[in-house]
């Protein structure tokens, strides 16, 4: 069995943002050499997530307005994690909700996609330097 892992750096200028990743990783799956396994790609911070759905604009703006709904980012004194100098409590809930990583059926080479499904990194506290890991394993 060969493993591979490799770590994707991303600095979002925004607070938050969902950036469609399927392309790195497809490139990470190529220079692995595996073709039948399974492949992790997880965010490796905890204000930030991956997560596999459509690539449509409204979709994603659907996701931004109701992950503000559930954890509004604002008034920061709702959230007693910010009292330690933080402003960034809402991340940590939109992060629990929309998930740390996903796991992918790799088989000949290519990810076992059902129709339409791309792989997204989602940032709720940007602004800075963070990264994701990308670990496959098989044959």
């Amino acid at each position: 069995m060969k493993s591979y892992r490799k770590e994707l750096w991303f600095d979002v200028p925004t607070r938050r943002a969902f950036i469609n990743i399927t392309g790195e990783v497809e490139e990470c799956l190529k220079e692995s050499g595996i073709i039948e396994g399974l492949m992790l790609v997880n965010a490796m911070h905890i204000t930030a997530s991956v997560f596999i759905n459509d690539d449509e604009s409204r979709l994603h703006q659907d996701y931004e307005r109701w992950l503000e709904k559930l954890a509004p980012h604002e008034p920061l004194s709702q959230y007693l994690h910010n009292r330690t100098g933080e402003d960034n409590g809402d991340a940590h809930l939109k992060r629990q909700v929309m998930g740390r990583e996903v796991v992918v059926a790799v088989t000949k080479g290519q990810f076992d996609f059902g129709p339409w499904e791309q792989i997204f990194y989602g940032e709720f506290d940007g602004r800075r330097k963070k990264r994701i890991l990308v670990k496959i394993i098989g044959e």
